[in-house]
């Protein structure tokens, strides 16, 4: 079950290679910021620094400054003398006509408007039951904008349509406490599958797995979507478990990771403990390739462990109506 399955999960989500794509090169760098404001939900009087972007965002400062001057003419930033840009419209309040004059695709406003309605379904924003036209009219998606966003929610299990007509949303995490509460059952649950009878991890998964860290290692951690990291972090805990061939074990990871999605995401607004995480991974791959599982599985615990313990620190950004950032206003 191992290999097949996280080659057909591959598919929708980390590719087969276990690698994060980088943000492909044709997107303009104007369109890449307005994706970090959207799904990063800025509020309005973000200082947006130009060097601070450019290492995000991995390219040289000047058409970083091209892309903040842009979006200053096309009113989304103002600029204040001696001082930078800041965010003058908020996330959910630009036009669909002005995303395309800076560049943005379809698929590129597809993707930012699945984050806002991820961040208003935890803030609460959003009934438990919606139409499309009510979602289209909201986001201000075109038909198709509309089909990408609700073809992903259903994939991902967060929505699904009622019959006869309608959508409703799925029951999920969608609180802190709820989230650690998921933690403490995948403490319970991930160490054990590894000390399963006739335990193997594939060679080839485990050195995806490793890839996959030392990628993030290498810039990930900084340029990767939510998304992004979230997909690689299910790839990675789902693989171990996988491993297993426990049916009742994986069933359960799988289930647990379809409903910590929304909060997953917000969590990563905080990406300092990532650092930590890799290396962590990394530990519990070398000891299962030895083949010493009793310690890949105490190290697997300390991770799970050292990962709830920062989550409880972080609490504050999970709540409803968290500002997208943990200390500061200047988020770039």
């Amino acid at each position: 079950m191992g290999d097949a399955a996280v080659r057909a999960r591959g598919a929708a989500g980390v590719p087969p290679d276990g690698t994060i794509p980088p943000m492909k090169a044709t997107v303009p760098i104007s369109a890449q910021i307005i994706t970090l404001i959207q799904t990063e939900d800025w509020p309005v009087g973000t200082h947006l620094r130009a060097q601070p972007l450019a290492d995000r965002l991995r390219v040289s400062r000047s058409p970083v400054n091209e892309a903040l001057q842009l979006l200053e003419d096309k009113g989304i930033l103002r600029r204040e003398r001696n001082r930078g840009y800041f965010l003058n419209r908020g996330a959910g309040d630009i036009p669909a006509e002005l995303l395309q004059e800076v560049g943005m695709s379809e698929a590129d406003a597809s993707v930012t408007a699945y984050f806002k309605i991820a961040e208003d379904r935890l803030q609460g924003r959003l009934p438990d039951t919606f139409s499309e036209a009510s979602l289209k009219a909201r986001y201000q998606l075109t038909p198709a904008q509309l089909t990408a966003v609700l073809t992903r929610i259903a994939q991902e299990g967060w929505a699904e349509r009622k019959p006869g007509y309608g959508w409703a949303f799925s029951s999920m995490l969608t609180t802190p406490d709820s989230l650690l509460q998921s933690y403490r059952l995948r403490l319970a649950l991930e160490p054990a599958a590894l000390l399963e009878p006739g335990y193997r991890l594939d060679p080839q998964v485990l050195q995806r797995c490793r890839a996959a860290e030392q990628q993030l290692l290498d810039g990930g951690i900084g340029s990767a979507t939510a998304d992004e990291l979230h997909e690689r972090g299910v790839y990675f805990h789902e693989s171990l478990v996988e491993a297993s061939g426990n049916a009742f074990f994986i069933d359960t990871i799988r289930r647990v990771n379809r409903v910590r999605r929304l909060l997953s995401y917000r969590s990563m607004r905080d990406r300092k403990r990532y650092v930590e995480h890799c290396h962590q991974h990394l530990e519990v791959l070398q000891l299962l390739e030895r083949e010493r599982n009793e310690e890949a599985s105490q190290a697997l615990r300390a991770h799970l462990g050292s990962t709830l313990r920062n989550l409880g620190r972080i609490s504050d950004i999970l709540q409803p109506g968290a500002a997208p950032e943990p200390s500061s206003s200047t988020h770039v």
